[in-house]
């Protein structure tokens, strides 16, 4: 690695930001542009590179690991994780579509499906009249064995009645809505934030609750423009980082 490959802007000591914190932030612009692989430099070169002392570095370095972007193997030094997976939030992509171009294994599993009344902000999402039916299905994102998400996604009745079945028998949405001939979909609205879990989220996500997740909500909307799901997703932040595609 040369000084050519790294990120260079200049740590301010009086900017009103931690020292620290600028390095973490150089660091962490690196390794998403590439420019760090595999192994992180030892401390003192850091500190050299920085100009600050080992003190400094190692703070910045924890704040890696506590991003989930870093890890540290006692004895043999401190390694960028390469198994983040970009969530490509595109027109007509899913969260399936980003692990398949990872190349990595994944499915959802379905844990329970009712039949309920919407509620308001459900039939705004989804353009549905008063007293409308929707189909509630809770699920797992899986990759590699490993739970990265849980979600609940809701899609209109009668339209969907009995998509929860082969939902759960495919592990794949898409897979799924093709049954009921949705072949072509869009993203009509996607939101994402950063917030603390709930309780459970946080147990099933296998992650302590002081950790931020990502949560992401989607409309999809069918062919002819009419609204055929609304999901809600709450990603793992060290699996999952969302990528914001243009149309």
């Amino acid at each position: 690695m040369t000084d050519s490959t790294v990120h260079q802007k200049p740590i301010v000591r009086s900017a009103g930001i931690s020292v620290w914190r600028q390095i973490e932030e150089a660091l962490s612009l690196d390794i998403l542009a590439g420019h760090l692989k595999n192994q992180l430099p030892n401390e003192s070169v850091l500190a050299e590179r920085f100009r600050v002392n080992r003190h400094t570095v190692r703070q910045a370095v924890k704040a890696l690991v506590d991003r989930g972007m870093v890890n540290v193997e006692h004895g043999r030094g401190t390694f960028v994780r390469n198994d983040v997976i970009d969530y490509q939030v595109g027109r007509s992509t899913r969260f399936a579509h980003s692990i398949a171009k990872a190349r990595q294994v994944g499915n959802s599993r379905v844990l329970q499906w009712s039949e309920l009344d919407a509620d308001a902000e459900v039939r705004q999402l989804l353009d549905l009249p008063e007293h409308a039916s929707v189909l509630r299905i809770d699920s797992l994102d899986i990759v590699n064995e490993k739970i990265v998400g849980v979600c609940t996604q809701y899609f209109p009745l009668p339209r969907f009645a009995g998509l929860a079945e082969i939902y759960a028998a495919t592990g794949k949405t898409h897979l799924a809505l093709m049954q009921f001939g949705v072949t072509q979909f869009q993203r009509r609205m996607s939101r994402v934030t950063a917030r603390l879990p709930e309780k459970n989220i946080a147990q099933q996500l296998g992650q302590p609750a002081s950790m931020p997740i990502l949560s992401v909500e989607s409309v999809y909307v069918d062919a002819d423009g009419q609204a055929i799901e609304y999901g809600i997703s709450h990603f793992c932040s060290d699996a999952v980082q969302v990528v914001i595609e243009p149309d």
